[in-house]
């Protein structure tokens, strides 16, 4: 469609963003061109849905001034520090830090009164053992649905629950999609913040947060576990879905990374036009790789914050690559197959 009739920003109906870590600091930069070139012709409604670092990335795009809110969220995630060995209260809590730093007093509810946008968030709620905070327990629970998802991935819903916080003024191409258990809660201001924490709640690294307002009461936990690069339906009435995304390939959860045969499936991505660095660009980034969390473990504070900073500079090429291709209409010619 793109290749007949060219590419307009008001065709895209939805924007993704997968579960990353800190793999989403090779986007910021990205992320600054869909707000500064792509947001301000859309047209409503269009549906932000994210999972895990996903959701904290739309959570800047919603708010009013979203550039700023991109600005605060890649210095402070950029800047974050702990103790030498920090447990998981010291690293949730900066986690809350983090957010509090995106939303200041006013985003929660910008987001959610967004002219355009409309924000959905998503969880998992955990079942059995995997909503034990006792790490035994939980990661018990966790061999046991790897090992079960190896064997059928619809596996994953005897131990989570899929949990979409949604935005409810317009329907979404996803609003009650099948496959795993399903519980859809209305955000609000009020629940907006613990939704977006829960979503990036990473099992055993940061503690799952309890009992959101609005929500069946229990432990919610990283999205990722079950959508992690958003194997759903997400375009729908002929419009396209933009998806900025670390890698050239799509993996449908947290528990498919190693698994070479699981692939989103492909009426899922017909209409999506996926952004992504190549292989080559990401071979020039210091060390070679993209950020992740293992950074934490491998570097010293300071250098993981050069590091960071760097891969943040250079990825400043790909953005204004991506640019140009806006600016000169170069899309249909530089599209390939996914």
């Amino acid at each position: 469609m793109i290749q007949r009739d060219g590419f307009s920003a008001d065709q895209i109906g939805t924007i993704a963003g997968a579960s990353g870590g800190a793999k989403w600091l090779v986007l910021s930069q990205l992320d600054r061109v869909v707000i500064d070139r792509i947001l301000p012709i859309l047209t409503a409604p269009v549906h932000l849905v994210g999972s895990s670092i996903g959701s904290w990335r739309f959570a800047c795009y919603a708010q009013e001034q979203p550039l700023e809110a991109i600005d605060r969220f890649e210095e402070a995630y950029l800047e974050q520090g702990y103790s030498e060995n920090p447990d998981i209260h010291e690293i949730s809590a900066r986690s809350e830090e983090i957010l509090a730093e995106i939303l200041g007093e006013n985003g929660a509810s910008e987001v959610l009164s967004h002219p355009v946008l409309r924000t959905h968030v998503i969880t998992v709620r955990a079942r059995s053992l995997t909503a034990s905070e006792r790490p035994f327990a939980l990661s018990a629970g966790l061999v046991l649905a790897a090992a079960a998802n190896v064997i059928s991935r619809k596996s994953l819903g005897f131990f989570f629950v899929r949990s979409i916080f949604y935005d409810d003024r317009d329907p979404s191409p996803f609003y009650n999609i099948g496959g795993f258990p399903l519980e859809q809660t209305v955000l609000t201001p009020v629940n907006l913040g613990d939704s977006i924490r829960a979503s990036g709640a990473i099992p055993l690294v940061l503690n799952g947060v309890r009992n959101i307002v609005g929500a069946t009461p229990g432990i919610y936990r990283d999205g990722g576990i079950i959508d992690y690069h958003l194997d759903i339906p997400t375009s729908a009435g002929g419009k396209l879905t933009l998806f900025p995304h670390f890698y050239g390939y799509l993996k449908p959860g947290w528990f498919d990374k190693k698994l070479s045969w699981r692939q989103n499936r492909g009426e899922n991505v017909d209409r999506t036009v996926l952004i992504a660095p190549s292989d080559e660009f990401v071979a020039n980034l210091p060390n070679g790789k993209i950020p992740d969390r293992t950074d934490f473990q491998t570097m010293s504070p300071e250098l993981r914050r050069k590091v960071w900073r760097s891969v943040v500079s250079e990825c400043r090429h790909m953005a204004d690559e991506f640019s140009e291709v806006l600016e000169k209409d170069q899309l249909p010619e530089r599209l390939q197959a996914l």
